[in-house]
């Protein structure tokens, strides 16, 4: 029988505990065209965005964001990760947090990749963000096409990347222990009900 993922997963705090000191705001990037980007899933996490643009993205993370009118969901899954993966949904009554960088416009193609534009996972939406008091215009941030009709849960990895990916780039602690509370309930609803399809 699988671990109860309550056992496989550190908390907020304790992540906050370990973890450096959130991220700083960095200089702009100058002689190069560029494009700001809003993540709110795995992508919140500089290290985990490296593996697919192929280079260091600390470097262009500006810092904590919001963005209003919208809610999180898991409402794709992925045929990669084998999981629940995050998606945003307009609900005027929400709001969420995420990391907002301002990428070289020459990984623009591999971060279109990533998402899996080109098969239909993901489609560009431009939006706006609050980010260390300022508005950011023309923002883009990525939305599943075809959502699932209902939450699918993340698996372990899934879960402590986008954790760490909040934590590192300093998302609110209240913000913090929402986003992992949504991931434990849906993991443990996941969990009662494999134990009742083997019972």
């Amino acid at each position: 029988m699988s671990t109860p993922s309550s056992d496989r997963q550190d908390s907020p705090t304790q992540l906050i505990q370990h973890s450096q000191a959130a991220i700083s705001i960095h200089q702009p990037l100058h002689k190069e065209a560029t494009f700001y980007y809003f993540a709110y899933g795995s992508c919140m996490c500089p290290v985990d965005l490296k593996r697919s643009l192929g280079e260091k993205t600390h470097k262009y993370v500006i810092g904590p964001a919001t963005l209003k009118g919208y809610r999180l969901g898991f409402n794709r899954k992925s045929v990669l990760r084998n999981c629940g993966v995050l998606d945003v949904v307009p609900d005027a009554t929400s709001s969420i947090e995420g990391v907002l960088y301002r990428l070289p416009l020459r990984l623009s193609d591999a971060l279109d990749q990533r998402e899996e534009v080109p098969h239909g996972g993901y489609r560009r939406e431009m939006i706006e963000v609050r980010a260390h008091g300022r508005l950011y215009q023309n923002v883009r941030t990525y939305v599943v096409v075809e959502k699932l009709a209902e939450e699918l849960a993340p698996n372990d990895w899934y879960f402590n990347v986008v954790l760490r990916g909040a934590v590192t780039c300093g998302l609110s602690e209240p913000y913090v222990w929402k986003l992992f509370n949504h991931m434990h309930q849906l993991q443990q609803r996941h969990w009662q009900t494999q134990s009742l399809r083997s019972a």
